[in-house]
């Protein structure tokens, strides 16, 4: 990993200027920092060790992020060390959003029309699909012999064939998505739900985008219902069935990102504690009673 400073030291605009740095709190896969140029906030992202291992190209992330840019959605793009891979983004003023300011139907509505404008804005340069990256994430667990949960090997992979098969009956046009959406991926600027961080985007089903936010802000079926009526305009019994479904792909995709953090990143955070909880929130789903009936709604004719 590149050092702060060795990033400032590179670029030309703020030399021989007053630099402030800043480190920021949050990030479980990048090392993020404030800097302050004489005056002048950014925000300098440095990609954490092991990252390349996490379906993350950076080349991509580049240019989904000045597209997101463009959207006006996204933060705009300062500057970009490609030898490092190491981006300089503007600074957006505002509050960092949490699961708790998230729960209200202003602020649903809200998040809804940023991904609308995000999703009709500028096409990224790449695909995503949770299907082929929980693929890619099985093999590189089994290389670099990561751990995963107890049980994960065994009902993981049927549940997602399950999924895939259902999903793909009423696929919706692929829209460029964020495929990442934390809460704390969220800005609230006083006008706009800003979104940061487009290292996972990709053209997508929306429905993904819809569910995985559903899962991370652990929605319930009123909220999700509010939602998909938010943006697709109308409470839709496929569409919402679709993105119960793919809020479980989010968990199945997400508990090996997780272990294979746990066995790579040098980030002080516990992946471990974040893969089981991924896990036994997807594997009570895949138990319960509703599951059988959101894979025969997403496939009705």
């Amino acid at each position: 990993m590149k050092s702060i400073e060795s990033v400032v030291a590179k670029i030309p605009d703020w030399q021989d200027k007053e630099v402030q740095i800043h480190e920021l709190s949050g990030g479980i896969t990048n090392h993020n920092y404030r800097v302050v140029v004489a005056g002048t906030s950014y925000v300098v992202r440095i990609p954490g060790t092991g990252s390349e291992l996490l379906a993350i190209n950076r080349q991509n992330e580049y240019h989904n992020t000045v597209a997101a840019g463009q959207s006006g959605v996204g933060p705009q793009v300062i500057h970009y060390l490609e030898q490092d891979s190491v981006m300089v983004l503007e600074f957006i003023e505002g509050k960092t959003m949490s699961n708790a300011t998230l729960q209200n139907d202003e602020a649903i509505r809200r998040v809804a029309e940023s991904l609308r404008r995000l999703h009709r804005g500028p096409e990224f340069v790449n695909t995503f699909n949770m299907f082929r990256i929980m693929d890619g994430y099985l093999k590189t667990v089994r290389e670099q012999k990561a751990r995963v949960p107890k049980g994960y090997q065994e009902e993981g992979p049927p549940a997602a064939q399950k999924i895939e098969t259902v999903v793909n009956v009423h696929p919706e046009p692929l829209v460029p998505c964020h495929n990442d959406l934390l809460a704390e991926n969220l800005i609230d600027d006083g006008s706009m739900m800003r979104i940061i961080d487009y290292e996972l985007a990709g053209n997508d089903d929306p429905c993904f985008e819809l569910g995985n936010l559903a899962t991370e802000y652990e929605y319930n079926d009123d909220q999700i219902a509010l939602l998909c009526k938010a943006y697709f305009g109308q409470v839709d019994p496929v569409r919402i069935a679709r993105m119960y479904l793919f809020s479980m792909m989010s968990d199945l995709g997400w508990t090996l990102w997780g272990a294979i953090q746990n066995k790579v990143s040098s980030l002080d955070f516990d992946f471990w504690d974040y893969a089981n909880g991924r896990w036994e929130r997807v594997r009570e789903k895949i138990h319960s009673s509703r599951f059988p009936h959101w894979l025969e709604a997403a496939g009705r004719p």
